[in-house]
């Protein structure tokens, strides 16, 4: 799978956004999902959940970090 994002148009406001990081950690929290579905399926519905609402806050997080850096950059830029 390329990770590379070829061409997408976004507001001059997010022009430095990754956009390649930001499909790497949407990579990794897929990766969790099929985890927590493992974990269901086997019964533990409890960690399933909590995998899941851990790595729902930390998906956020990190995709928030990145937008705000990348508007930081613009205002920096200007």
């Amino acid at each position: 799978m390329s990770r590379k994002v070829r061409s997408v148009r976004v507001s001059e406001d997010l022009e430095a956004l990754d956009l390649s990081g930001i499909v790497r950690e949407c990579e990794k929290y897929l990766r969790d999902l099929e985890s927590a579905s493992l974990l269901h399926s086997s019964g533990n519905k409890e960690a399933a959940e909590a995998l899941l609402k851990a790595r729902q806050a930390d998906l956020g997080r990190k995709i928030g970090k990145r937008v705000w850096d990348a508007r930081m950059a613009r205002l920096n830029q200007q």
